[in-house]
């Protein structure tokens, strides 16, 4: 292993683009801290509030959010912020450059059992001249992404980001609280033999994951003619770190549970990064019927299918949809 800079990025990348990286890691070594403490901190169960999801808050969903909010704004590094738990962006610097969406702990419903969660996120250029208090300026598609990245708390806090050469991990050392570089330029393999869905939808999906998702099943004795393992966290940061390490795929497929929520995961916190670090690791990460980091979103929660992982495992799944 070597011992490097907390973020050693690539010749030419910004330094105030270093600064917002190392300013977000700041606030995820403190979050490590307090998922880590776990019982012992007091923050553990839920809210009686809801966020703008629907969804039931979990105190350390409040208290991520607010952490990595105040960090950010008060660094002047960004113009605006978009977070899975705010209702609406919040304007920052109007003189910064950069813009970041995240979200501050996803699969916090794992707290209370003490099994994996991270933070996400994704920083893009702020158009010029834009006004910090427009949410349009998050209307870009991934593909404008300067870098992307997650912070994964488990038995070690392990840090994947791309600025877009490659895809590297990083871990934090606990005794001295930085992130050293220990995978330069991990890759997924392209052949793999593991998926990671929520098989309890099985029945709400459409008609070409249906087939896809049975013929794994059928294992040596289907078309397939091999064996698959199944894997699911219920946290897409713990999956996709899989998919990354190891190869796999990785799908929240659109299906017809909630008539008005078709799709699960969230295109400019959730889907986009997690794309980005997917394809700079030779991986591939599509709707279903288009690439993730194309599209152009309308609404800064827009929501998603999501497909993503070992190219060919994703190309053949991708061909049940055509």
């Amino acid at each position: 292993m070597r011992r490097l800079p907390p973020v050693l990025l690539e010749d030419g990348c910004p330094r105030e683009l270093i600064s917002l990286i190392r300013t977000i890691l700041a606030a995820c070594k403190e979050i490590s801290f307090r998922v880590g403490q776990g019982a012992l901190s007091g923050v553990l169960g839920s809210t009686l509030d809801e966020n703008i999801q629907g969804e039931t808050q979990k105190k350390l969903d409040v208290l991520t959010n607010q952490l990595l909010k105040d960090i950010l704004l008060e660094s002047g590094y960004v113009k605006a912020i978009a977070s899975e738990e705010e209702d609406y962006t919040v304007a920052g610097n109007p003189d910064a450059s950069y813009i970041v969406a995240f979200d501050p702990l996803d699969g916090s419903s794992n707290t209370d059992i003490n099994s994996l969660v991270g933070t996400i996120f994704s920083i893009m250029r702020a158009p010029e001249n834009s006004d910090a208090a427009d949410e349009r300026i998050f209307m870009q598609p991934g593909k404008n992404q300067v870098a992307a990245g997650y912070v994964l708390y488990g038995p070690s806090t392990v840090l994947a980001l791309t600025t877009g050469k490659g895809t590297r991990f990083f871990t934090l050392d606990k005794t001295h609280g930085t992130f050293l570089l220990t995978e330069d330029f991990a890759k997924v393999p392209e052949e793999t033999s593991e998926f990671a869905i929520n098989a309890s939808n099985q029945r709400h999906w459409q008609p070409a994951m249906q087939n896809y998702i049975n013929d794994l099943l059928a294992g040596e004795t289907g078309p397939r003619a091999r064996n698959f393992n199944m894997r699911w966290i219920a946290a897409m940061v713990g999956d996709v770190h899989r998919v990354l390490c190891r190869g796999g795929l990785f799908t929240y497929p659109t299906d017809t549970k909630d008539p008005n929520k078709p799709n699960k995961l969230r295109l400019l916190y959730e889907a986009n990064p997690m794309a980005m670090l997917i394809e700079q690791a030779g991986g591939i990460a599509s709707t279903g019927t288009e690439r993730i980091m194309d599209i152009q979103p309308d609404a800064i929660h827009q929501r998603v299918a999501v497909i993503l992982g070992s190219k060919n495992e994703v190309e053949t799944c991708l061909n049940y949809h055509k």
